[in-house]
């Protein structure tokens, strides 16, 4: 399902604090779902939409900037 989101409506979040993503590896012992974990969620998604973590990181993260009204940060 993940590979039908077209690339200008993909934003990517954790479900912080209660859900661990279920491939993550060492699982924290405070057992926590943070923002930090959001680098596993970009590895599977891209795995998945058969993308490089790189041009998914751009992508989703111009999406939510456009979606929130945020600045560009040079």
């Amino acid at each position: 399902m993940v590979r039908e989101i077209p690339r200008g409506r993909l934003m990517l979040e954790s479900d912080a604090p209660y859900l661990l993503p279920r491939t993550l590896r060492p699982k924290p012992k405070n057992g926590r779902n943070e923002p930090a974990c959001l680098t596993e969620v970009l590895r599977e998604v891209a795995l998945h939409r058969g993308e490089t973590q790189e041009d998914l990181a751009a992508h989703s993260t111009a999406c939510a900037r456009a979606f929130f009204g945020l600045p560009t940060i040079s």
